[in-house]
């Protein structure tokens, strides 16, 4: 995608060096373009904790990189499982991460030390790769959804929660994939942007993308979905996810529940937009047995935002003294989906309906 006429990917090798690795801090976004440089894999734990990289595809592409930084040192198979066990712990709602970890473990295992660092790179690229065409197919199946409601309509209305788009992937998106391609192909797009507190990855995020692309779109408060959809503002909910279970459940950033069950109130249809990194068919309850990441109470009761002079603070908005929760996702299940968004095409929120599209996973990966 592109910031002012420049095409960028989120993560990328530095030309220069040819071996460090560069990503944008979605921490300073939309404040501020930084480029930081990755050059061993602590640092690239450390960006994944703070979320300076986030998103459940990029995630699992930048710790595939951080798996090549640490070999440069040391290409024994013990620092392989090493690194590769540190990365693992990073986060640990996003399936992604351990789908990329798992994938360098098998491409790296076996071969000679003298090897792995070359092919470690290589199979890191390739991750990259994937996960950008991944996401350039789940646009093309998605963007029918959008024709059709065009068709009918002198305007389609989306709403998104959080931030699905190319900073959370490789490239394109996920969520947010079919409504570039829509804005791209002349069809008059609207996308209603979930603020998503409380690290408010949708009004710093999303509408940073997409206004930098010139989708037209609106901030809106978390709570203010579900008027919308009563009054028929929203034509369609599209969101992405962090897991997907064999059964259809979607783990997905805290608030998206909520907007699931608004929506069917309400006869909204509710998409769920994922890459096969996303699917998990270990699992079937999501509620019951997908991990919950539990972040800091800070997040909750402190905002960070630019002053009318330009300055970037933090200031807390809670009364002193109170605690603070902050789940920081929460899982929409099956029966509130619509249906699934994939690279393969578009299925129901079921396990037949993933099988379908799946089979080699459901042979394979039985629970």
């Amino acid at each position: 995608m592109k910031i002012d006429g420049v095409s960028y990917r989120s993560v990328w090798v530095d030309p220069e060096d040819g071996w460090s690795v560069r990503i944008f801090d979605q921490t300073r976004l939309p404040w501020a373009v930084e480029i930081l440089r990755l050059t061993d894999e602590t640092e690239v734990a450390q960006a994944i904790r703070s979320m300076q990289v986030r998103g459940a595809p990029l995630i699992g592409a930048v710790a595939a990189y951080g798996v090549a930084l640490a070999l440069r040192t040391d290409a024994s198979a013990a620092r392989l499982r090493q690194a590769v066990a540190m990365l693992g712990g990073t986060r640990p709602t996003a399936i992604n991460l351990r789908w990329a970890l798992e994938r360098m473990a098998a491409a790296l295992d076996n071969l000679p030390d003298e090897q792995r660092v070359a092919r470690a790179y290589a199979e890191a690229a390739a991750i990259c790769d994937d996960d950008a065409e991944t996401c350039r197919l789940i646009g093309m199946h998605g963007l029918p959804l959008l024709e059709e409601v065009a068709s009918r309509k002198d305007r389609v209305n989306l709403l998104t929660h959080c931030n699905a788009g190319w900073i959370a992937t490789v490239d394109w998106g996920t969520a947010l994939a079919p409504i570039y391609m829509a804005h791209d192909a002349g069809i008059p797009v609207h996308v209603w942007v979930d603020e998503t507190r409380p690290r408010n990855q949708g009004a710093a995020l999303t509408a940073w993308e997409l206004g930098r692309h010139g989708v037209p779109h609106t901030v809106i408060a978390d709570n203010a979905g579900g008027h919308l959809m009563q009054h028929g503002q929203v034509d369609l909910c599209i969101v992405g996810t962090d897991r997907v279970t064999r059964q259809g459940d979607a783990a997905n950033k805290i608030g998206t529940y909520l907007k699931a069950l608004a929506a069917r109130d309400n006869g909204v249809p509710f998409w769920v937009a994922l890459p096969h990194s996303t699917l998990d068919t270990s699992v079937s309850d999501g509620v019951r047995e997908i991990p919950i990441e539990e972040r800091s109470g800070s997040e909750v009761t402190d905002l960070t935002g630019r002053t009318v002079d330009g300055r970037i603070e933090t200031i807390r908005v809670a009364a002193e003294g109170s605690a603070a929760a902050n789940p920081a996702f929460d899982v929409t299940p099956a029966r509130l989906v619509t249906g699934l968004i994939t690279e393969r095409g578009r299925c129901a929120a079921s396990e037949a309906g993933l099988a379908a599209l799946y089979p080699e996973r459901f042979r394979s990966e039985a629970p």
